[in-house]
């Protein structure tokens, strides 16, 4: 498994949205994404950086691999 990179959140929802997600609303300190036809929603605390952990958490829940998240990362 390939180590997860220290992200903003403007990296992860830009790379997010390459997927489908879009953004619905930021409320307080947390940019809140969703997906049609997918029942999670994904919330991406917006701090200077997003832990590893979260982020691992986050790509999980996006349906995606940690792979294909960091391919779509660089393109």
């Amino acid at each position: 498994m390939p180590p997860i990179p220290l992200l903003k959140p403007r990296e992860i929802v830009m790379t997010l949205r390459k997927f489908g997600w879009a953004v619905v609303r930021q409320r307080g300190s947390h940019i809140i994404l969703t997906k049609k036809g997918h029942l999670a929603t994904l919330s991406v605390p917006n701090h200077p950086e997003v832990a590893r952990g979260t982020l691992r958490s986050l790509i999980a829940k996006a349906g995606v691999t940690v792979d294909e998240f960091l391919q779509a990362l660089k393109s």
